[in-house]
């Protein structure tokens, strides 16, 4: 029996790598598209393209039982100009070839699943699902062109299924690594007013999502994946310091977040100090099934 083809586009991040393992685990044939060199390496086809010109690598799309894109370059910076461009058209131009790609398939890819993010919801206490309101400021205006480029056109033997995702926790990458390096260090206190929401999602639980979209025909459109509780900044900073055994840190006021994340984080203080109270409602509705819905009991078992 052939094994099932899945192409991760721009998969070269650790959401990428981590749902390579459960493919592989799975016996499927997993290809990645990165500006790196075309090898094979961990049992996996690393092939390279650009993210926007039609190229050999499109060959890898024949007869894929799926494309999941996770194209972008990251948003952990200082907004310049030049930066803002960069982000911009690194989401736009991979939607746009993968799409010209797709539609030359003579065995079109079964499914194409987009990665999205959340902060298309702007910075709101207001309980968002799938309906609500889009928000205001450049990353929310970023969510709203990448979302409209990816379902410009209709793929017509191709199920198009985006997902907003929230923060994913992982044990040994992702931002959860420099809180528990700042609460090692006795910083890990609230941030900011800590009212803003933080959504989170077990990187487990985003990898069945995936795989759920590969293999259910009725999932189409756009989820939001995140668990089923968002909390706000206080109370995750609180489980995190509960769960590295540091019960007291002093608050970081907002002042000295717009210092640090300038001067020493290298990223736009937006990040920490704003946030978003989100729920699956589709998922829901679609009877999946989180395997970690409970913060403190998640933390524990990733620190």
């Amino acid at each position: 029996m052939k094994r099932p083809t899945v192409v991760l586009a721009g998969g070269s991040g650790f959401l990428g790598r981590s749902f390579a393992k459960v493919l592989l685990e799975r016996n499927c044939r997993v290809v990645i598209l990165t500006r790196g060199k075309t090898e094979n390496r961990e049992g996996i086809e690393w092939v390279h393209w650009d993210g926007k010109s039609l190229d050999d690598w499109t060959t890898k799309l024949e007869s894929a039982t799926s494309v999941i894109n996770l194209t972008g370059k990251s948003v952990n910076c200082i907004y310049t100009k030049k930066n803002k461009e960069e982000i911009m058209a690194s989401r736009l131009d991979s939607v746009s070839v993968l799409d010209k790609a797709i539609l030359q398939c003579k065995n079109p890819p079964e499914s194409l699943i987009q990665a999205g993010s959340l902060a298309i919801y702007g910075n709101t206490q207001t309980v968002c699902d799938e309906l609500a309101p889009h928000g205001s400021g450049y990353s929310a205006h970023v969510c709203v062109e990448w979302e409209k480029a990816f379902f410009k056109h209709l793929l017509p033997s191709t199920r198009k299924v985006l997902f907003r995702i929230a923060f994913v926790l992982d044990k040994e990458e992702g931002t959860l690594q420099s809180l528990k390096k700042l609460t090692k260090l006795g910083l890990g206190g609230t941030v900011g007013s800590g009212q803003q929401y933080i959504s989170w999602l077990h990187v487990d639980d985003l990898n069945r999502i995936f795989w759920n979209a590969m293999h259910n025909k009725q999932m189409t459109g756009i989820y939001n994946a995140t668990s089923p509780r968002a909390v706000t900044n206080k109370e995750f900073m609180s489980a995190l310091r509960k769960a590295m055994n540091k019960p007291i840190a002093p608050p970081t006021p907002t002042p000295l977040v717009w210092l640090g994340s300038y001067l020493f984080m290298s990223m736009e203080p937006e990040h920490a100090l704003t946030g978003r109270n989100c729920i699956p409602k589709r998922l829901m509705e679609s009877n999946f099934k989180f395997e970690h819905t409970e913060l403190d009991g998640t933390l524990k078992l990733l620190v």
